[in-house]
């Protein structure tokens, strides 16, 4: 017991039984026993104490490297989730676009045809003028 030797405890229990007397001794074990017995309760309360406050902080920082995780996985969620509906975008921009383009063509067309059918309509009014007049 802390690092003492069996003749050291000898020596230092016959000093205290010619100090403390035989009267006095078993009382004054007690005492010491009472203050080695509290004195290790208190080491290891502290001693829990300390490893409680550690797993604690291994706690907190894994809690807030799981938090910066989770926010960099939402922040690339995000990301991947708006650029694949910017492409839903763009493909239905695109859509929309031909469909236009087609409309403008087929308008085209048929104002072309409706001034070819105008102009035909026309000679044929000035031809069948043209005759009547003659």
């Amino acid at each position: 017991m802390f690092g003492m030797s069996f003749m050291e405890i000898m020596v230092i229990a016959i000093i205290a039984v010619l100090f403390l007397g035989p009267d006095k001794l078993p009382s004054a074990m007690v005492q010491v026993a009472k203050f080695f017995k509290s004195f290790k309760s208190s080491i290891n309360e502290a001693k829990s104490t300390f490893e409680q406050e550690i797993k604690l902080q291994e706690l907190r920082e894994d809690s807030l490297k799981y938090k910066k995780q989770l926010e960099e996985g939402a922040k690339s969620f995000r990301k991947k989730l708006t650029f694949e509906e910017l492409d839903e975008i763009k493909d239905a921009k695109s859509g929309i676009n031909k469909a236009l383009d087609d409309f403008k063509n087929d308008l085209d067309i048929s104002k072309a045809l409706n001034d070819d059918s105008d102009i035909k309509a026309e000679d044929s009014t000035n031809s069948k003028g043209d005759e009547s007049n003659a």
